[in-house]
């Protein structure tokens, strides 16, 4: 099965970091955000990856064609036939990543459609490049077939950005909680898609809107609910944050 990750849109909402560089490449730790989406995937033998780009596409494009050098220790000749030799072998990975230029505007829906002769007609994984979790794949996968139909959607509860009050009806505080999570749940990402998605997708719809509507109004969208772990890198708050989590070896998406 096939990972698509969706890493072409503009992220103004972190406009400090998207400024020069696509939000997916925006890092935690030393590693860019999809380096770390792509690496909990590979550690649950999803290996396969089609990555959607569109802004500032080539930054994605150059880390990867420049992986190896990047991540090992090499000796480099220069002039005809230049040559490339590595020292080392540090990095593990032993991925298949297609990079697919679906277009600089084109909303997420567009995307996936543009990259359909890519996944060879067979069931596959999409998310989106800016956002983590701890999900088990195993079980996202088995909770789809059993259910048969075209779509899975990954339901999360968000953890509220303030802290909640219980206060009783003489006004008085009873309990602060610290970010409590919400009790209404949200669209994750983590999809698992059936071929047929593609009918309900044309080269100008947003994901989230007709096609999702469309695909529940045919009764063929499930959720997976999701307790665990999940974060999305929308502010330069939760690039913080999952920096935090990163630094002081708590990162609940470390598999590896």
């Amino acid at each position: 099965m096939k990972a698509v990750i969706l890493a072409g849109g503009l992220g103004t909402r972190l406009r400090e970091e998207t400024e020069y560089r696509p939000k997916p490449m925006v890092e935690i730790g030393e590693k860019p955000i999809l380096w770390h989406i792509m690496k909990n995937l590979s550690t649950q033998d999803l290996n396969d990856f089609i990555i959607c780009l569109g802004y500032k596409a080539e930054y994605i494009k150059d880390f990867f064609l420049n992986y190896d050098v990047r991540v090992n220790d090499s000796t480099i000749k220069i002039g005809k036939g230049s040559v490339v030799n590595q020292l080392s072998k540090s990095n593990e990975e032993n991925w298949n990543i297609t990079l697919a230029n679906t277009g600089l505007h084109t909303m997420t829906g567009g995307r996936i459609f543009k990259i359909r002769d890519y996944v060879n007609k067979e069931r596959f994984l999409c998310t989106y490049g800016d956002g983590l979790a701890d999900i088990n794949l195993k079980s996202l996968l088995e909770f789809h077939v059993n259910h048969g139909k075209i779509a899975t959607i990954t339901a999360v509860q968000p953890t509220n950005r303030f802290g909640a009050l219980e206060i009783d009806s003489n006004n008085q505080v009873k309990n602060f909680t610290e970010k409590p999570k919400s009790e209404q749940w949200i669209n994750g990402g983590f999809f698992i898609f059936e071929p047929e998605v593609f009918e309900y997708l044309n080269p100008d719809s947003t994901l989230e809107k007709e096609p999702l509507e469309n695909l529940a109004k045919d009764n063929q969208l499930m959720a997976f609910h999701h307790s665990g772990f999940w974060q999305p890198m929308d502010t330069y708050r939760e690039t913080q944050e999952l920096n935090s989590l990163w630094n002081s070896d708590s990162a609940p998406w470390k598999t590896w």
